[in-house]
């Protein structure tokens, strides 16, 4: 455990909460966040989490904008919910670029865990859209991605990340009694 994954995995405490609570400030404080963690999984050669981490450096800005500017009245995005082939096509997507970027990692990268490591990728990037576009069922993704992320992060020997996705864990649980009970949402 090092000072930076320290510093970073109470920005993402941080940002996770501020999430569930519906906060904008989640997106600049996540942004500070995912930036410090690509360095931590280059320097442990899971290359498809600092991947990941680049990418949601965009999406935390999407997320931001999403957030505070989208919606008719430019107020943001209210909580939905997305429907049965929404959730599929998303998964879907989650499937094949686990299958696409798990071949290259494999393939041209002494990665860690190539495999792994992609679907994990791939499946935090469709939950990622879905927080971004406050749809209810990110926090169910995020529940199964989290999980998983724990054990490979303690077999990876980052303790500390894996008690933060542990909590990760828990936080989305309450993320989705929380958006589940938005007025929004019944609307």
């Amino acid at each position: 455990m090092s000072g930076l994954e320290l510093f970073a995995a109470a920005l993402g405490v941080i940002a996770v909460w501020l999430t569930v609570k519906q906060n904008p400030w989640c997106w600049p404080i996540g942004l500070v966040m995912v930036l410090l963690y690509s360095w931590i999984f280059f320097e442990v050669k899971l290359y498809s989490d600092m991947l990941l981490q680049v990418i949601y450096a965009a999406l935390q800005l999407y997320g931001w904008w999403q957030w505070t500017r989208a919606g008719a009245q430019h107020q943001g995005r209210q909580v939905t919910a997305l429907n049965t082939r929404q959730v599929a096509t998303g998964l879907a997507i989650g499937a094949v670029g686990s299958l696409a970027l798990g071949a290259a990692m494999a393939h041209w990268t002494d990665a860690a865990q190539p495999w792994l490591d992609a679907a994990l990728t791939a499946f935090s990037l469709v939950a990622q859209m879905w927080m971004a576009q406050k749809r209810l069922q990110c926090w169910a993704l995020w529940f199964v991605v989290d999980v998983i992320f724990v054990g490979l992060f303690v077999y990876k020997g980052l303790y500390l990340t894996a008690g933060l996705y542990a909590l990760f864990t828990v936080i989305a649980i309450q993320g989705w009694r929380d958006w589940r009970l938005d007025p929004a949402l019944r609307t």
